[in-house]
């Protein structure tokens, strides 16, 4: 098959272009700019555009398939030129559809925890050598690409995202994969650019639980009171299985999962993360691996790339990285992180980095979400809020929202970075949620604190 993907540099675009051109397809493929590590990955497998820019005239009736990604514009020129011949243009979500027709189709999905989910579900097949395609929105240990197409897999594993398909396709995109078996872990309101109620935003689920195909099953948190009320109220013919975070204790900085066989040592710790580890495990039951299996392949696991990532550690204290940046998240991994290591002072430092944490209306929902921090930073920059055409968000706004009366706010990068290094971090654990990077912080350097 001859396949074009408008916007080949994109995370999941690029991935998707690598996973079919390991499949023996013929990609080619455009984009106005690729970074690292797109840019080197298409490299590696020669299919780097020559030359960036939009050119209608790769666009021509030998191509079987464009795929669109949502980097690209309505009027894209390519994209106007395959409309103009008529061509097959698909969606990232439609085009994976499309590829897993006749697979078991697997799709974990949720305001937080899906990469996690994935990754755990992806973890426990490898170690247990059971091979399955898959899309993940996370790098991989042991796993080149991030997504992986056959024909001979049986099952799929899908991370399904609530965001929109394409530039021309306004639904979510895991309204498009029609699942066997699904997962939801939780609802908490996000990309309010797009949906811009939470009314609106549960609505999505509730077309996803739907979709699901009759007779399949879903897993769901019981936990989270609005997802189990959507859940349990759709007339869909699946079956509904619910589970909850498992016991566990935390000793000396280290987490003990309660299985069957007495406490077990794991790598990952947070209620957040052990809920989602309980989701894993059915995941994992429903294709073919034991319990026993589960809990021996998941005591190795040690987190998704981005999500709650130890950057340095000494005796005394300990340094974190972590992607998270909506209300629910911060919450989760700042109490997460003071759980762990109670005994030393938690320097908590968020960047708020999204549309939606950068808009004055939204704010509002990360009360209490740096509460369990004993010092809590907030960092943006103004330029990012220009960027993003939104009104300016001002000191007083931000300190309202979080309810914090000694909140310490940055909104100058080096100012933020004095700050960093100003301090003395015996026994203390420092936690830094971002999906940016404060401006330029240099993440090598802050390890050397430690």
């Amino acid at each position: 098959m001859n396949v074009h993907f408008i916007a080949i540099g994109g995370a999941a675009m690029h991935n998707l272009a690598l996973a079919l051109h390991n499949k023996g397809y013929n990609i080619t493929g455009s984009d106005d700019t690729i970074f690292d590590p797109s840019k080197s990955r298409l490299e590696a497998k020669g299919l780097l555009p020559e030359t960036f820019g939009w050119f209608p005239e790769k666009i021509t009736t030998d191509l079987d398939a464009v795929v669109l990604g949502m980097h690209a514009k309505a009027d894209n020129p390519e994209l106007l030129k395959a409309q103009e011949l008529g061509l097959k243009i698909y969606s990232y979500p439609e085009f994976l559809y499309e590829q897993s027709k006749n697979k078991t189709r697997v799709v974990i999905g949720g305001s937080h925890g899906k990469t996690t989910i994935t990754s755990m579900i992806l973890h426990v097949m490898h170690y247990h050598d059971r091979d399955v395609d898959y899309m993940v929105g996370a790098q991989l240990e042991g796993f080149d690409v991030m997504v992986k197409l056959t024909e001979d897999n049986d099952f799929i594993v899908l991370e399904g995202d609530e965001y929109l398909s394409s530039p021309i396709d306004r639904r979510p995109k895991f309204h498009l994969y029609k699942p066997n078996i699904a997962l939801l872990s939780g609802i908490a309101w996000d990309h309010i650019n797009v949906f811009p109620t939470y009314e609106n935003y549960v609505e999505q689920f509730k077309i996803f639980v739907d979709s699901i195909v009759l007779g399949g099953s879903i897993n769901y948190n019981e936990e989270d009171e609005d997802l189990k009320q959507v859940v349990e109220a759709s007339e869909n013919q699946i079956r509904k299985i619910p589970y909850h975070t498992p016991e566990y204790t935390v000793e000396d900085g280290e987490t003990l999962l309660e299985t069957p066989e007495g406490p077990m040592p794991i790598e990952i710790f947070g209620a957040h993360n052990l809920n989602n580890l309980a989701g894993a495990k059915w995941i994992c039951q429903h294709m073919g691996i034991d319990e026993d299996d589960f809990y021996e392949a998941i005591s190795t696991f040690k987190g998704a790339s981005k999500r709650l990532e130890k950057i340095a550690e000494t005796s005394k204290s300990v340094a974190y990285k972590d992607f998270a940046h909506s209300p629910s998240k911060v919450e989760a991994t700042t109490k997460a992180v003071k759980a762990q290591y109670s005994d030393r002072t938690l320097v908590a430092c968020l960047e708020l980095h999204t549309y939606s944490s950068l808009n004055a209306e939204f704010l509002k929902e990360y009360k209490g979400a740096l509460d369990a921090a004993d010092v809590a930073v907030v960092f943006y920059s103004p330029h990012a809020v220009e960027i993003k055409k939104l009104e300016e968000v001002t000191h007083e706004q931000i300190a309202n929202a979080f309810e914090r009366d000694d909140l310490i706010i940055y909104t100058n990068p080096e100012e933020f970075k004095a700050f960093l290094f100003s301090q003395n971090f015996d026994n203390k654990s420092l936690l830094l949620m971002s999906s940016g990077n404060y401006g330029g912080l240099d993440f090598d350097e802050v390890t050397k604190l430690f």
